[in-house]
């Protein structure tokens, strides 16, 4: 019984810990001093986003840690 509570334990946590992680490399970010770098970035469309952000100070951003197909143009031509 004991190897079976640790086994649940361990695998509630798991996804504890997955779940924001997975939840921040979203599209758009909101960013402020309180989020940090490059924000909290679990915001697929940038009106999610700024719904978020009416009534604080925060604005909102494309996240920096995702490719974006209009990036991919290659600077070195």
């Amino acid at each position: 019984m004991q190897v079976n509570l640790a086994a649940v334990l361990t695998a509630g946590t798991l996804v504890a810990i997955a779940g924001p992680a997975l939840a921040q490399n979203d599209t758009y970010c909101l960013q402020s001093g309180k989020w940090g770098y490059p924000g909290n970035c679990q915001f697929s469309t940038y009106r999610q986003c700024m719904e978020a952000a009416s009534g604080t100070s925060s604005t909102c951003g494309r996240n920096p840690m995702r490719k974006h197909p209009q990036d991919r143009y290659d600077h070195r031509r």
